[in-house]
């Protein structure tokens, strides 16, 4: 199994809205991802807790997949790419981790 972790922090204002109206349309492209997306084993899309450091990242998606080819598949799928079209607008940074386990 692989396990896919992203996290996203994401600008103040950006693509002409605030930081918390993008992180609620992320989460919203979001919540049907494992559905839209077969590949995925599991899926959890999270945002930094109200009462968290500022300095945390916003979002963050977990993920797990079969195998590495599976992961693969996720990253070229349209579903991955329209929302990573729309990420890529409003973050500031992201870090991302992939391992076996």
């Amino acid at each position: 199994m692989i396990k896919h972790i992203v996290m996203f922090k994401l600008s103040e204002n950006a693509d002409g809205k605030t930081k918390k109206e993008n992180l609620d349309t992320a989460l919203d492209m979001l919540k049907n991802f494992k559905e839209l997306i077969p590949v995925i084993k599991d899926f959890k899309a999270v945002s930094n807790a109200p009462n968290a450091p500022d300095s945390n990242c916003d979002l963050a998606l977990i993920c797990d997949f079969e195998n590495i080819e599976d992961l693969n598949a996720y990253q070229t799928h349209p579903e991955h790419l329209k929302f990573g079209k729309f990420i890529t607008k409003i973050r500031e940074s992201r870090a991302y981790i992939d391992y076996e386990y």
